[in-house]
């Protein structure tokens, strides 16, 4: 007899799975266009900022320019795991406009793990190259407003600023070579051996059924501590109290949907 405390079973994934088809069905053309349009923009602002840091780079600040690029990894991790956990907890595949475009990506994964190896740079990328967007486009309008000397005054936040969106644009490829078993450039291999970036194994404890815990991508840096801290049940536990909605339902519909004959 089951229990509450029993995770429900669901059916075995992969590209054949029911709700995995259905899922992948849901990818479209304009969507696609979206994510090009995204990955131009993103990259563009990227590197103008990036120019603009560099000729503004002053020898004497490199402690502050380098504690603000490891801060801004420690950040873009937690913010990685923030987004994973609503999108993978919370949502559904039927709200308009948003289900289908950046939800759907969430359920597709948990049912097939590997589709994200089949999928090329702009699909992977294109949402999170597009998060970066509004602010790396109000950056490039404060390198080009301001004086020298008034861009001295806040070149080192915009460093931080800039790590922090470069990691969040690279935060889906990085989670892409962490299933990525075959093929690797060495360096990405050695990047997840040093656990400078998300390390196979480490993100293999996300895939267990029921897709609870280990959310950050990034480098996985904050998944020990937060689920030390129980840090993730006690957002769930909040508002489940506040709203009565149960974490992964919609998760969990995907995973157990078979083929209707």
């Amino acid at each position: 007899m089951s229990t509450d405390k029993e995770p429900a079973k669901a059916q075995k994934g992969g590209r054949n799975h029911a709700g995995a088809k259905e899922l992948a069905g849901y990818y479209s053309s304009g969507k696609r266009v979206q994510e090009y349009i995204c990955v131009t923009v993103a990259s563009s602002l990227l590197v103008f900022n990036a120019y603009h840091i560099i000729l503004n780079f002053d020898v004497e600040n490199w402690k502050w320019h380098f504690a603000a690029a490891i801060l801004a990894i420690v950040v873009s991790d937690f913010a990685s795991g923030l987004v994973h956990w609503l999108s993978d907890s919370y949502g559904s595949v039927d709200m308009p406009v948003f289900g289908k475009a950046f939800i759907r990506p969430f359920r597709e994964h948990h049912i097939d793990p590997t589709a994200v190896c089949r999928h090329d740079f702009i699909e992977v990328n294109g949402d999170n190259f597009m998060l970066t967007v509004p602010y790396f486009s109000y950056m490039a309008y404060k390198f080009i407003s301001h004086t020298p000397a008034e861009i001295q005054t806040f070149v080192v936040f915009e460093s931080f600023m800039l790590t922090l969106g470069f990691f969040v644009m690279l935060t889906n490829q990085i989670h892409k070579w962490s299933h990525t078993y075959f093929g690797l450039p060495r360096w990405v291999t050695l990047l997840q051996d040093l656990n400078l970036i998300l390390p196979r194994k480490h993100h293999r404890i996300h895939h267990v059924v029921p897709h609870e815990t280990y959310f950050c991508i990034t480098t996985g840096w904050l998944d020990y501590p937060l689920e030390k801290l129980g840090f993730w049940p006690a957002m769930e536990a909040i508002i489940l109290r506040l709203t009565g909605i149960k974490p992964r339902t919609d998760d969990m519909h995907w995973c157990k949907k078979e083929e209707i004959r």
